[in-house]
């Protein structure tokens, strides 16, 4: 059944790829020429394009011949063509609507006869254009065309039924989602390219918040020039759809829509492996567009099976949903067993915005969202599942104020009930302040509670301006989850730029002055630097991060209200009780790219053994009350220390720019050194050697 579904959707997309720009009632723009037959030549703007409507009827009425038995029947029909002009000139039919074979065969050898012509130009350049026109059976020469519009013009009744289909009009598909309110797929790589330019000193934008619109970013940088460099000379419709193009594109009067087949097709080796080798099949259906000037939607159904190297492997299996499924894929959700040695995770990505005024976005969507400056982000990641969630940004003066309304699922055995996971609720602010035409500050508060009393999502929280650590308190400190932050970035100059974060989840400050290192004291801080054409190298972006979390962050008294969803931590990936020092590299030129990534940490896991079973911090699904070795002398690492260094460097070439399609070979070495081996912490040295085709539209994270 999904094997016919892609396969109508497939032939869908040929059909609608080719019912685009322009169309016969096309006026055209200043950049925008039609095709020039010889007779047409001295002419500009409309009386050009009515040369050429006139040349191509004048040729199919001479040259067309309808078949006799058609004739002597005295057969009345209209055949539908739709056909381009490439950059050659040449006329290519692309699709034919008749019931009548022999009209279709016809109309292919007439069209087949036409000569070549100046083809249409974009911007000066010759490009390509589709058309489509109607031919009536008995033919009608361009004369009576006309009479029978002008007939028409005047309401005379010369044909029956409506022609609003015939009518609608179409318009060179020419990037509109560049300009529009569409989210921008985050990927760390991808986000790189643009970076340097929406950082520079005196800009009045905001960062953090991500993934950003096309609106947000093309004020600083040239999406359409870039993309437009890009562009390999491919005339045929495969080379276009392969090298340069959405798979279908169609734009109109106040509309516009795109279609995409994504595809993360990879094998690979790894060591030690319990298999022969690693793989992920991913297939999926890309739909997005936009309706009038605030309207823009995306939405994205991936299916998946695949197999990783063997530390992934047991981290997925370790936080497995409670039901029997046998994984929870990180960043993607719940597996499904696929043969006897991998993994079935399909995927669902929708949002649709509405820009509700100039300077307010309100956006309703199933994915993820990500505040911060780095690599990491202490406040909310995007290294969870997707969540359905609800967001309002408002951008004014030198102030972007976003709130987020999320829905998510505790998945453990714990509180399923009847097969039904519990649900449970986060609210977060998060205010950036354009300080000075350098410094920025950002202010982070979100809440999670649950669905405890049948409290639903409580209106307390609804409030997009309420202070949510006061609410929070009134409806007693148990009932929620409450953690506060603040952010900063110093733009140095152009070239470089200084970043952190400062999270607080709870603290007291009778302890932190006495220096005791008081478990109370759940704090993380991050600190970063990015070089930006770094050593005057092009397109070269540098990144140093520091991140540092302290032991029971991210966790609370009931553990359900803890900062997580499907068994997955909502800020840093790695939970709480770690620090880590994180160097990254990207660098691009044309289609070539490559990223680097090396990544020193230490992590303080609990041993879990018969002799000791407590709770040092890490597992952020444990209550912090139960179990706890000691309330003073806490510190990061505590527990069953482990250093960590992973190594990830990717290489690889873009193929197509409109899906973000990448060939590409990664290698990552990963070393996992714990001070006592456990039955679920051992020391593991892994390598991981990956090929393959991917369409990086989301960041998928292996640094566990």
């Amino acid at each position: 059944m999904i094997k016919n579904f892609f396969s109508f959707i497939a032939f869908l997309s040929v059909v609608v790829s080719n019912a685009q720009t322009p169309s016969l009632n096309q006026t055209g723009s200043s950049d925008e020429r039609f095709p020039v037959f010889s007779s047409c030549n001295n002419l500009q703007n409309q009386d050009l394009k009515n040369c050429f409507y006139n040349e191509v009827q004048q040729l199919v009425y001479h040259t067309f011949k309808v078949p006799e038995k058609l004739v002597q029947n005295n057969y009345k029909g209209l055949v539908k063509v739709l056909f381009e002009v490439d950059v050659t000139g040449k006329f290519k039919v692309l699709y034919i609507n008749s019931n009548n074979e022999e009209l279709i065969a016809e109309t292919k050898r007439v069209f087949g006869g036409f000569p070549k012509i100046d083809p249409p130009t974009y911007a000066g350049n010759p490009t390509y254009s589709k058309f489509n026109i109607s031919i009536d059976i008995p033919l009608l020469s361009p004369e009576q065309m006309a009479a029978t519009a002008l007939a028409k013009q005047e309401n005379i009744n010369v044909n029956e039924g409506l022609t609003e289909l015939d009518s609608i009009v179409y318009k060179r598909f020419d990037n509109p989602q560049f300009s529009s309110h569409l989210s921008i797929p985050f990927s760390h790589s991808y986000y790189a390219q643009f970076d340097g330019e929406i950082n520079q000193v005196g800009s009045n934008n905001h960062t953090a918040s991500k993934p950003y619109t096309y609106a947000d970013v093309e004020k600083y940088y040239n999406f359409q020039k870039v993309n437009t460099g890009l562009m390999k000379n491919k005339s045929s419709w495969w080379g276009r759809k392969v090298w340069n193009e959405n798979l279908a594109e169609i734009k109109g009067e106040g509309y516009w829509f795109a279609l995409n087949f994504l595809f993360n097709v990879q094998g690979g080796i790894s060591n030690p492996s319990k298999t022969n080798y690693t793989f992920v099949n991913t297939r999926a259906l890309n739909f997005k567009g936009g309706l009038g000037t605030r309207l823009n939607f995306t939405t994205t159904f991936f299916e998946s099976q695949g197999r990783f190297a063997d530390y992934y492997n047991d981290y997925s299996n370790s936080i497995k949903p409670s039901g029997g499924n046998p994984a929870i894929i990180p960043g993607i959700g719940i597996a499904k067993p696929y043969n006897s040695d991998a993994y079935d995770f399909p995927m669902a990505d929708a949002n649709i915005t509405y820009n509700a005024a100039k300077f307010l976005d309100l956006q309703l969507g199933y994915g993820k969202n990500f505040i911060g400056d780095g690599y990491r982000s202490l406040f909310l990641s995007d290294g969870a599942s997707p969540y359905p969630f609800f967001k309002i940004d408002a951008n004014f003066w030198k102030i972007k104020y976003t709130v987020n309304y999320m829905w998510l699922k505790d998945v453990r055995p714990e509180v399923t009930v009847d097969r039904t996971y519990a649900s449970k609720y986060m609210v977060n602010h998060y205010l950036s302040w354009n300080v000075s035409n350098r410094l920025n500050l950002g202010f982070f508060e979100s809440v999670v509670w649950t669905d405890t009393n049948g409290r639903g999502f409580d209106a307390n929280f609804i409030n997009p301006i309420v202070f949510y650590r006061a609410v929070e308190f009134s409806s007693s400190s148990r009932s929620g989850n409450a953690v506060l932050g603040l952010s900063y970035k110093y733009k140095w100059n152009n070239q470089v730029n200084l970043y952190g974060q400062f999270l607080i989840d709870e603290f007291s400050t009778s302890d932190i002055v006495a220096g005791e290192s008081s478990w109370k004291n759940k704090l993380g801080y991050q600190l970063g630097v990015k070089y930006f054409n770094a050593f005057k190298v092009d397109n070269l972006l540098l990144q140093l991060e520091f991140n540092h979390v302290r032991p029971y962050v991210y966790s609370h008294s009931d553990p359900i209200t803890n900062y997580g969803h499907n068994n997955q931590s909502l800020g840093h990936q790695w939970g709480g009780n770690f620090q880590e020092l994180v160097l990254l590299g990207y660098y691009h030129k044309n289609r070539f790219y490559a990223n680097t990534k090396f990544t020193i940490g230490t992590r303080g896991f609990d041993l879990e053994t018969a002799t000791d079973s407590y709770n040092y911090g890490q597992n952020i699904y444990k209550d912090y009350d139960e179990k706890r070795p000691y309330d003073k002398g806490v510190k990061v690492g505590q527990g069953n220390k482990t250093s960590l260094f992973i190594s990830d460097i990717q290489v690889g070439y873009l193929i197509n720019p409109a899906t973000n399609l990448k060939f590409f070979g990664n290698f990552l070495y990963r070393n996992f050194n714990p001070a006592t081996n456990t039955a679920t912490v051992f020391k593991e040295q892994t390598t991981w050697f990956t090929i393959g085709f991917r369409s990086d539209v989301f960041n998928w994270y292996f640094d566990y």
